[in-house]
């Protein structure tokens, strides 16, 4: 145990260095909270690629401060971040560590009851950004689910979220339930993987769990967040992340994200699309996008990267360029797919916007069942 704080207060010495450039700590930079909870007990992870304390992965520090780490468990995109959106992910050994790595998001998307026998312990560390149709936030459910199934502790690592500044969307109807939205919030919540946690827990919408969140020190809703390591393949810088809640919804029609470019969640495109500012031909990826939408052909769009100064809104969803395209590719209905809905969490966009409403009607429509959300939500915020 001597060792173990001596290591603390060394490690919290290299975390205050890398806090200057956010200004807080993540929960998996408080080793002297999570650490001591995890002596003489099995423990299992659910971690991928960001999952870091400092400049030190959170299984190198489990595995230096001799916690019996037992197993990882991975979301989509992989332990690595190397498997683009929606690619299986096949259960496979860290070489680095000989550790068994098990996909939750392959066969199964909740910890089976023979993957947590002798498990006493699951730390919960993987970066989330605030998005309903993010699946790491469903990953956490069927992880709550389990631990609560199996009597198993469960701690999550806060992590901040880029886009808890404001709260946003339609509210997912029970009939939209899916792996790309599981509970009844709006499209972007405002809360922190950590507070989410909680809710979930305290709404009684996964099986109650013996919970633990370790909290950010210094932070608030509104701090300046800069991811250093990308959450995703497809979210490459702040920029992209900051319009992903809004372009997202482009997954659900005929039009080009970019996926397939070194711009991805940038540039916005169609084959059919006669105007805009910039072209771009998306191509296959390994891991990152392989055969994406209008794989090998022209397709006509905007660039909204950081340095052409876009005038895109990150302050609310901003669906102006998905009118846009709307209007401008004259599809009616053809112009949606059927993962529309299931990303909307509703089917009154959709046929909103077919039936010609204006946005700030489609938005004031929103607005009585984010009210209702809003008085759920305060009672589990950790931060102002």
């Amino acid at each position: 145990m001597k060792h173990l704080l001596s290591f603390v207060v060394v490690f919290l010495l290299c975390c205050n260095l890398t806090a200057q450039v956010n200004d807080f700590l993540t929960g998996a930079e408080r080793p002297d909270v999570y650490l001591p909870m995890c002596v003489n007990k099995n423990v299992a992870v659910v971690a991928n690629q960001a999952s870091v304390a400092g400049n030190v992965h959170l299984v190198d520090l489990l595995m230096s401060n001799n916690i019996n780490l037992t197993k990882i468990f991975c979301p989509e995109h992989g332990f690595r971040g190397q498997s683009g959106a929606g690619q299986t992910i096949e259960n496979e050994v860290d070489e680095k560590t000989g550790l068994p790595i098990i996909s939750l998001y392959g066969k199964n998307k909740k910890p089976l009851k023979q993957q947590l026998e002798n498990v006493n312990v699951v730390i919960f560390d993987l970066q989330d950004v605030g998005v309903r149709f993010y699946t790491y936030i469903s990953t956490l459910s069927h992880v709550m689910n389990a631990c609560s199934e199996n009597n198993i502790e469960l701690i999550v690592l806060d992590r901040p979220n880029p886009n808890a500044d404001y709260i946003d969307g339609p509210v997912l109807e029970e009939s939209m339930k899916s792996f790309v939205g599981m509970h009844p919030i709006p499209v972007v919540y405002g809360m922190t993987i950590g507070e989410y946690a909680l809710m979930v827990n305290g709404e009684g919408w996964s099986a109650k769990c013996n919970l633990t969140v370790v909290p950010l020190k210094n932070y608030t809703h509104n701090s300046q967040v800069s991811l250093n390591i990308n959450p995703s393949p497809n979210l490459q810088n702040m920029n992209a992340i900051r319009m992903y809640p809004s372009l997202c919804f482009f997954e659900g029609t005929v039009v080009s994200l970019g996926r397939g470019t070194n711009t991805p969640f940038e540039i916005v495109g169609h084959p059919d699309f006669n105007c805009g500012d910039t072209s771009f031909i998306p191509l296959s990826i390994a891991g990152v996008a392989e055969n994406p939408k209008h794989q090998n052909k022209i397709c006509r769009g905007f660039n909204l990267s950081a340095e052409t100064g876009n005038p895109f809104d990150t302050k609310q969803l901003d669906l102006s360029l998905l009118f846009i395209f709307y209007e401008k590719l004259n599809m009616g209905d053809n112009f949606f797919i059927p993962f529309f809905d299931k990303l909307a969490g509703t089917t009154s966009l959709r046929t909103d916007i077919i039936a010609g409403k204006s946005m700030t009607e489609i938005r004031q429509s929103w607005q009585p069942e984010i009210e209702k959300f809003k008085i759920i939500r305060k009672k589990y915020l950790l931060y102002n």
